[in-house]
């Protein structure tokens, strides 16, 4: 494969000045995907980007059929031009594209995972929030909190203690019986699996403190690659253990969840 040269003064490399997608591909074909370009429009129009022609995204995956999953990355950057900050008067646009192949981490499906609760606090800025900008060095500096494998995701809280996100997956909990996610107007991305499962009705947002966490019924980190992932143990910052769930062999949540992947839940 060749992979495209992205010009030193190309903006996303410079200023993170663009957005980006990552879809799973079955059977060389794009899963979620009007939720995906539902998302890839949003964060285009808020950033003043122009939004790239359905033929040209079309052709970053068609063509080429495989019988493996793979994964999508697609990159729309504003392209090059302007002095600093300012803008060019008329953006060119530039659209990267890369497939790679894919399996999932089934054994994390059946047995869950270890979290732990972020130091960093996620600041507010509601023009950026929802969409997937390049910008993404809080959820970096997050993901440099912890080295160890045996640990598979961090909880992000807002500078309020609100819990928003994980450093690359959304969050589910459920209360009384319903599954909730964080509401995403001040940060956070709003991730397409999320989309899915609210337009089902399957969940609901609401708000939650991080500290509130230990104290619900059950947990979940998703999104629309690795699917649903249960929560069998919570750490705190300093690695101490807040909470351990059952693993429960009946998962309405995972089950749906997968089934818009086209997973089958084991």
């Amino acid at each position: 494969m060749t992979l495209p040269r992205v010009p030193f003064d190309d903006r996303g490399l410079a200023y993170g000045d663009g957005v980006f997608e990552t879809v799973l591909l079955r059977k060389g074909e794009p899963v979620l995907w009007p939720y995906h370009l539902a998302r890839l429009s949003r964060g285009c129009l808020r950033l003043g980007i122009p939004m790239p022609s359905q033929e040209a995204l079309a052709a970053t995956w068609e063509g080429s059929v495989s019988s493996t999953l793979e994964v999508l990355k697609l990159i729309v950057t504003r392209g090059s031009g302007g002095r600093g900050y300012a803008l060019p008067e008329t953006p060119t646009p530039r659209l990267l594209s890369r497939r790679t192949p894919f399996a999932p981490a089934t054994a994390r499906w059946q047995e869950g995972v270890t979290v732990r609760q972020c130091s960093l606090r996620l600041g507010h800025q509601p023009a950026l929030a929802g969409i997937k900008h390049l910008n993404r060095l809080e959820n970096v500096l997050a993901r440099q909190e912890w080295q160890t494998p045996d640990i598979a995701e961090g909880l992000l809280a807002d500078t309020h203690g609100q819990l928003i996100e994980a450093t690359s997956m959304n969050v589910f909990w459920q209360q009384k019986g319903c599954v909730f996610t964080p509401r995403l107007e001040n940060c956070g991305v709003a991730g397409t699996l999320r989309a899915a499962l609210i337009s089902q009705g399957m969940v609901r947002e609401a708000d939650v403190s991080l500290e509130a966490i230990p104290s619900v019924e059950r947990l979940w980190v998703a999104n629309s690659v690795q699917g649903a992932w249960p929560v069998t143990t919570l750490l705190s910052e300093d690695g101490l253990c807040l909470k351990r769930w059952p693993q429960n062999a009946s998962d309405r949540f995972q089950t749906v969840a997968h089934q818009l992947l086209g997973y089958v839940s084991q």
